[in-house]
C-alpha cells in the first residue's frame, strides 16, 4: 500500500452514479411495493452501507477511512431529470437510477468507497427484482465528483509565486556543516510551482537575519522561508530576530506545522516556529532539521499560498 503518512487530513467528499436497467413491468411492481422479497430500496441503502465499509476487504491497495457521511437516492430513470447525468440513447430506456455521496475527513479519498457503495445497492436490487426480471443489467457506474485531496487543491498554485529560502545556521556559514533543509525546502517549493529567486546561508545572528528579510520584503518577494534556529538552544536566534520585524501574526500556519509535526515525533512541541507577514511578504520559520523542515512543509504547501491573495486584498474566497 502506498505512503499517505505525509498528506494532510481534510474534509474528502465523492459522489458516483450508476443504473440497473429493468423492464416496465418491474417499475410497476416497485411503485406498488409488491415484490416478492419485500421493500426494495431501503434493503439497497443497507447494501450500499455495508459495500463501503468493506471496501478495503475487496480493494488490496485501498486504504481504510473513516466514513463520516454516507447517502443513497433512488430515482427512476428520466430523460427530463437525468439529461444532466447520461446519453441520449440511454434515457430511453427504463431503470432505477442509482446516486451515492460520501464524506470523510482523512488522508485519503472517499471515491472508491462511493463507488463500491452505489455498486452493492446495484446488486442488491438485481438480486431482488431477478425472480420477476429476466433482462437486469447493470452499468454506467461512475465518479461524478471528488473533492478535499490532491486535484481540489491545484488552485492554489496555479500562479506561481516568488520565494526565497534563507538557511540561519553558523556552522553551515563557516563551512563546518553542509546545508539539506535549505536545499530540500528549494526543491519542495519548485514542486509546487513555486520560483525560488534567492537562496542564502547566513549565521544565526539576529542583525543579518533581519537585514536580509528586510531586502527580500523591498524586492517584494512574496513568500520567505527560513530554516534553522527555532530551537531553544542558545543560538537559536531565528525565532526572535522575525518576531521583531513581523507587522501581523499568522499563528494559525505555525499551529497547522506543530499539529502536523506532533502527530509523527512528540519533539515537535519543542519548536518556537513563527509566521507572519511584511507588507505583501509572508514569512514562515521552519526547523533547522531534514525532517522537521520536510514534514512542515507538508502540512502547510500548496495552502500556504493563498495567503498572498490576502495580502493583495482579495480575502479568503478562493
Amino acid at each position: 500500500m502506498r505512503d499517505i503518512s505525509h498528506k494532510q487530513i481534510t474534509l474528502r467528499t465523492a459522489k458516483a452514479v450508476g443504473i440497473i436497467f429493468c423492464s416496465e413491468k418491474s417499475i410497476d411492481l416497485i411503485h406498488s411495493n409488491k415484490l416478492p422479497k419485500g421493500n426494495l430500496f431501503d434493503v439497497a441503502k443497507a447494501a450500499g452501507f455495508l459495500g463501503a465499509k468493506l471496501t478495503p476487504q475487496l480493494l488490496p491497495h485501498c486504504h481504510p477511512v473513516t466514513i463520516d457521511g454516507m447517502d443513497f437516492t433512488f430515482e427512476f430513470l428520466d430523460s427530463r431529470v437525468h439529461s444532466h447525468l447520461f446519453s441520449s440513447d440511454i434515457l430511453h430506456r427504463t431503470g432505477v437510477v442509482i446516486q451515492g455521496e460520501a464524506k470523510s475527513i482523512g488522508r485519503t479519498g472517499i471515491e472508491m468507497e462511493t463507488l463500491t457503495a452505489v455498486t452493492v445497492a446495484a446488486l442488491e436490487i438485481y438480486d431482488m427484482l431477478k425472480p420477476v426480471d429476466s433482462n437486469l443489467e447493470i452499468g454506467h457506474i461512475k465518479l461524478l465528483e471528488k473533492k478535499g485531496g490532491k486535484s481540489d487543491r491545484n488552485r492554489y498554485i496555479e500562479r506561481s509565486s516568488t520565494c526565497a529560502v534563507l538557511v540561519c545556521s553558523d556552522s553551515t556559514a563557516s563551512g563546518e556543516r553542509e546545508d539539506k533543509s535549505g536545499k530540500l525546502i528549494c526543491s519542495m517549493l519548485e514542486c509546487s510551482n513555486a520560483k525560488v529567486c534567492h537562496y542564502l546561508v547566513v549565521p544565526d545572528d539576529k542583525e543579518t537575519i533581519q537585514k536580509q528579510i528586510l531586502n527580500w520584503v523591498k524586492e517584494d518577494i512574496q513568500f520567505i522561508f527560513t530554516t534553522g534556529g527555532t530551537g531553544l538552544g542558545p543560538r537559536d536566534n531565528t525565532v526572535s530576530a522575525v518576531k521583531e520585524i513581523l507587522e501581523r501574526d499568522a499563528d494559525g500556519i505555525t499551529e497547522a506545522i506543530r499539529s502536523f509535526g506532533q502527530m509523527r515525533t512528540p519533539l515537535a512541541m519543542m519548536s518556537r516556529s513563527v509566521a507572519g507577514s511584511i507588507a505583501k511578504t509572508l514569512i514562515v520559520t521552519l526547523p533547522g532539521s531534514t525532517n522537521g523542515a520536510r514534514e512542515s512543509l507538508e502540512a502547510i504547501l500548496p495552502s500556504v499560498f493563498h495567503a498572498r491573495n490576502m495580502l493583495d486584498g482579495e480575502g479568503h474566497g478562493c
